[in-house]
Parts: C-alpha cells; structure tokens; sequence
C-alpha cells in the first residue's frame, strides 16, 4: 500500500474512478479495479487521511437558474490575505485564490439571489477600504470544469473501466430546476461529505431514506447536483497554477473554448463577460512545463492576448480545507 508522502497505480485508478463517479459503491469500483472490496476502503481511508481528499457535492448553478461570478479583486499588500479568508468563509463563494504576488485575490461567487450578488458586488466590495480595485466577469458558458475535474486527463483507467463506472446520462429539463429548503439541505450536507451514506443524510434532513434517494436521483439526474473530487496538486504532480485570462474575437470563441477544453492541463475554462472573454485555469509541473504550453499548445489557437497570473495559494477550493 502506499505511503503517506507517496501514491502508486491503484491510487490514481481510484482517485481517476471517484471523478468518474464520486458516489460509487466500493464494491462497484472495486469490481472495475479488479481488487476486493477492502482495499478500495482502506486506499480510501489513506488518500482522505493523509491527503485530504474528499468527495463533495456540488450545485450547478447553470442548471437552477443562478449566475456564476469570477471576481479579480485588488488589495492593498497588507490586506489580501486576510480578506481572501474573509470571502472563503461566505457560503457563496465557491473558490478563493492569491495571485499576483499576493495583491489580487481570484474569486469565482454565485449568490443564490440577485438581491444577494447585489449586496456583494455593489456594496460591501465597494466599500471596503483595501479593495482598491474590483473587475467582475460574469460567467456566460463553462467549457470545462464542474464534474470534470483534472483525474478525468488522468488516463488511469481505461475507457471501457470509464464508461463501466459513469453514472447514468443527465436528462436536464428546459427550465432551470427548483430547488426547496430540503434539497438545499441535502446538497450542503453532500458539501460536506459527497460519501455521506444516505441513512446519515436522511437524519440530518429529517427524511425519510427513501425521500432522500429520489431526491438525489432527480438533483443528479437533472444536473442540477455533482460531485466533484477535492484534491490536492501533490497528488497531481503539477505544482504550478496558473490562472490565464484571454482575449479571444467573439467568433473564434466556441472553438477556442472546446479546443482548451481537450487540453490536460486545462482543469476550468470559460467564456465571460469583458475583456479579456475566456477565463481558464492551467495544472502545469513547472515553469518550463507552463512554457512549453502557452507556446506549442495555446500559442497556434486564435488567441489575440493572454495574460498569466500564478495561484500563489488557494484559500477555498470547492469548501475550504479543515
């Protein structure tokens, strides 16, 4: 079994198998993995005790109707950190960063109202004393990210082991779909645990197990609820993260957007609002691996400009880290 410092094979099929599926049975991913079901348990048990690896559950916002927010935000030297802690603590916010050395926190919000978004982008950012500085970019189409995360690049398992462990299709309506206080409930549980096991879920809700189960289905089903793996670069190999903010002509976007989208660095990209349109964010081994990519692999695209800015720290990355 691997150590604490290190993962070998099976790790990273497992950890490739939970971003597959992040509420799949041992017993099922074993059954793909070739290996009892104990093993996968106590693999499990070692990757979340030493690494922090979590399964968590998440909402799309896209799907009930909520808008997603990336936020470049300027701070005076002395205040960054200490405000880019301040955001990771609000509930809507669902990732905080420090970049540029250490004067601009990154954040990407989605506030459950407009009233909501409101009160943040318009007041309390406005007047905040050492926010010098506030660019909001509205997100308009997600080329990557949410249920695909960076193991998805990975390879460690074959494409028959993928297809055997993927979840059914998603069915999403035409509408956005409604959520009520239970199902707000149950997606701030998963939130904590995407692994909690549905009896816990039904005591914590006050439901019934069977009440708890359809509710899951239709969330999953209708897209409106993921699961996303929480994971830390050292199990990734690739220590350097690098927000990129391009300049893409409105009709080279969708192409540019899909073509990152199949790069195995590339773990978010988006189209936004403003310039720079298309925001992504790189895992890259180091600086020359970082080169090599914007010269041989982003360099051919349409891009009209680019600009990179190092993720010095992440403050929250999908909850923040106990």
């Amino acid at each position: 079994m691997a150590g604490s410092d290190t993962i070998d094979s099976l790790d990273r099929k497992l950890l490739h198998a939970l971003q597959t599926d992040g509420r799949a049975r041992f017993s099922r991913i074993a059954a793909v993995l070739g290996v009892s079901d104990q093993t996968v348990a106590r693999r499990y048990a070692s990757l979340r005790a030493h690494h922090g690896v979590r399964v968590l559950g998440q909402v799309d916002e896209t799907r009930v109707g909520r808008t997603r927010w990336i936020l470049r935000l300027s701070c005076t030297p002395d205040a960054a950190a200490g405000f880019a802690t301040a955001l990771a603590r609000r509930a809507d916010t669902r990732y905080v960063g420090l970049t540029s050395g250490g004067t601009e926190v990154l954040c990407v919000m989605a506030a459950r109202t407009p009233a909501a978004r409101d009160t943040l982008l318009l007041d309390k950012l406005q007047h905040t004393p050492r926010v010098t500085a506030v660019d909001a970019h509205c997100v308009l189409h997600t080329f990557y990210g949410g249920p695909s995360g960076w193991f998805s690049k990975s390879a460690a398992l074959t494409p028959e082991q993928v297809d055997a462990l993927a979840p059914p299709p998603l069915h999403p309506p035409d509408d956005p779909v409604s959520l009520d206080d239970v199902d707000e409930r149950l997606i701030d549980l998963l939130g904590r645990d995407g692994r909690a096991p549905v009896s816990a879920l039904a005591v914590a809700a006050e439901q019934s197990e069977s009440s708890v189960r359809r509710r899951l289905d239709r969330l999953r089903r209708t897209g409106a609820a993921y699961y996303d793996l929480d994971v830390g670069t050292e199990l990734t190999g690739q220590y350097l993260r690098v927000g990129l903010w391009l300049a893409v002509a409105p009709g080279d976007l969708a192409a540019v957007g899909a073509a990152l989208a199949g790069h195995k660095e590339i773990v978010f990209a988006a189209a936004t609002t403003g310039a720079p349109n298309l925001v992504a964010v790189a895992l890259c081994r180091d600086a020359a691996h970082l080169y090599r990519y914007l010269t041989a692999t982003l360099g051919p695209l349409p891009v009209r400009a680019v600009e990179t800015a190092p993720i010095l720290r992440e403050v929250k990355h999908l909850a923040t880290r106990r």
